[in-house]
């Protein structure tokens, strides 16, 4: 038997067939873009999204050679709206995530229902990027479009739609919305009378995991997929990636590394207190039953160290050109061990969690004449790690104890920060013999739905193994830890300051 795994992203989409064990068997990959014109603007061509997964399931189910591919799940990006008649066309491009415009609408809900309460209620503070805003913004600005709606859709049941299935959402997309109910687990009829949205027009919410249907017949032959094979409820493209992780307990999480950094966990008991409200921590259901999910976010990420190597790593940038190679890998590589004299305020974008302070700026602190550009890299790197730490501390503070990292994404390539991050932290850090961690998780959730797994326990038994671990080494990490006592005070010193730059 083997399963299939979809991830569509934010800019583009995979699938992967894995047998039982995890084994990739095969693998298909598209780009796609996003329509950014206007201020705040974050839109997609959905119907291109949909044209693009059609080709990467057929390019990984020919690669795989067989035609035994049971079940399919898959994993989405969140918060993304979709408006479609009914016959599951959309009526207009896809509001992303990452579309700001709905800011007055996230304003009202403020004022009609109090931010803390709301999420008390749902787990989501009111922000732009929560689905229902989108949902707001187009009644306001779109009410012709609004009006012809029959589902407001999120890419999870929009696919799966599409594919063969009856409207239907996941829990964990569903409760990212910021209008369902995290205790009942079902939409709540109050927010969404009081902001005038028919419970009508939204999927029907089910458990990730659960058979919502079977693959349209002519659709299987176009992908050459077996007839019959099942449509699994998937989930929030970070909640599958834990669980493609192994993050399916207290006290794990999920590094995810490359243009941002996500750190991701799982616990048994909603978290809705102050501290989760104010460090922005979102509370919302996790792909494995009766768990929840929460996550940190570095918006930065490793696009700092792209930063760096545009403007500073042009030697690297020619080394790696003739050689063949990374220049990350290059520029990693000249960094000494240990802290470095120079420390560095990663905001250059804003700040991410726990603060979410988008007047704050980037800093570089300790330079004299006798600093390299090299100190500087190192900088970053230690920073960027610091950054992780102060996010681990606070989730611990609310009750979210993390002691095992399990790293995914670009930063999971170099041995060196992986080294520093568990210098830093204190935790063991590891990577994962399949980097594909995502689809991997929606196919756990295809075979537990299919009856190859007993449960999703038993699913990530079978089919996640760690590759490498990384312990703190105890010298460095004392050396570490006076540095890092130095950068907490770094935002709240500077803070004033960049307000007024």
């Amino acid at each position: 038997m083997h399963l299939l795994g979809l991830d569509v992203g934010t800019t583009g989409t995979k699938a992967v067939v894995f047998d039982l064990e995890g084994n990739i068997k095969g693998y298909g990959f598209r780009e796609y873009g996003m329509i950014c014109e206007s201020p705040g603007q974050a839109e997609q061509d959905s119907r291109l999204v949909w044209q693009l997964t059609r080709e990467v399931i057929r390019q990984a189910v020919s690669e795989s050679g067989t035609g035994d591919i049971k079940a399919l799940s898959l994993s989405v990006q969140g918060d993304a709206i979709i408006p479609v008649d009914g016959n599951c066309r959309p009526l207009y491009h896809a509001l992303l995530g990452m579309d700001y415009r709905p800011f007055s609408q996230a304003e009202r809900c403020e004022a009609l229902f109090g931010g803390k309460r709301l999420f008390e209620m749902t787990g989501m503070r009111p922000h732009p990027l929560n689905s229902l805003m989108k949902i707001m913004w187009l009644k306001d600005n779109e009410p012709e479009i609004f009006g012809k709606t029959y589902k407001f859709m999120t890419y999870a049941d929009f696919i799966l739609s599409k594919l063969g299935a009856p409207p239907v959402i996941d829990y964990t997309m569903a409760s990212r919305t910021m209008a369902f109910e995290l205790a009942k687990k079902k939409w709540s009829g109050k927010i969404l009378e009081t902001v005038g949205i028919a419970e009508e027009s939204l999927s029907i919410p089910v458990q990730s995991g659960e058979v919502v249907g079977e693959i349209n017949p002519s659709l299987a032959e176009e992908l050459g997929l077996p007839k019959g094979m099942l449509l699994v409820a998937g989930g929030h493209d970070q909640t599958c990636a834990a669980l493609g992780a192994g993050v399916i307990r207290e006290n794990i999480a999920i590094d995810s590394h490359g243009t941002a950094e996500v750190v991701s966990s799982a616990f048994n008991e909603p978290r809705l207190s102050d501290l989760m409200y104010h460090s922005f921590y979102p509370c919302y259901c996790h792909t494995k039953r009766d768990m929840y999910f929460t996550f940190s976010l570095n918006h930065i990420g490793g696009l700092l160290l792209k930063w760096y190597r545009d403007n500073l790593g042009t030697a690297e940038l020619l080394q790696a050109e003739e050689k063949e190679i990374s220049a990350y890998d290059l520029i990693v590589g000249k960094t000494a061990p240990g802290p470095s004299p120079v420390l560095v305020l990663p905001h250059f974008n804003g700040s991410g969690t726990p603060w979410c302070d988008l007047e704050s700026k980037g800093a570089m602190l300790g330079l004299t004449m006798a600093t390299t550009r090299h100190d500087i890299a190192k900088g970053i790197l230690d920073s960027l790690t610091y950054e992780l730490r102060i996010n681990i501390e606070r989730m611990k503070e609310a009750g979210i104890a993390i002691h095992d990292l399990r790293c995914v994404g670009g930063g999971a390539r170099s041995p060196v920060w992986l080294q520093i991050k568990a210098d830093v932290t204190g935790c063991k850090v590891s990577t994962l013999k399949v980097r594909e961690a995502a689809c991997l998780g929606a196919a756990i959730l295809a075979g537990t739905a299919a009856g190859a797994y007993s449960s999703v326990d038993e699913g990530v038994g079978c089919s996640v193994s760690i590759k490498d671990e990384y312990l703190p080494d105890p010298v460095m990490k004392t050396l570490y830890e006076e540095k890092y006592f130095i950068y907490r005070d770094v935002y709240d010193t500077l803070k004033a300051i960049n307000k007024k730059l």
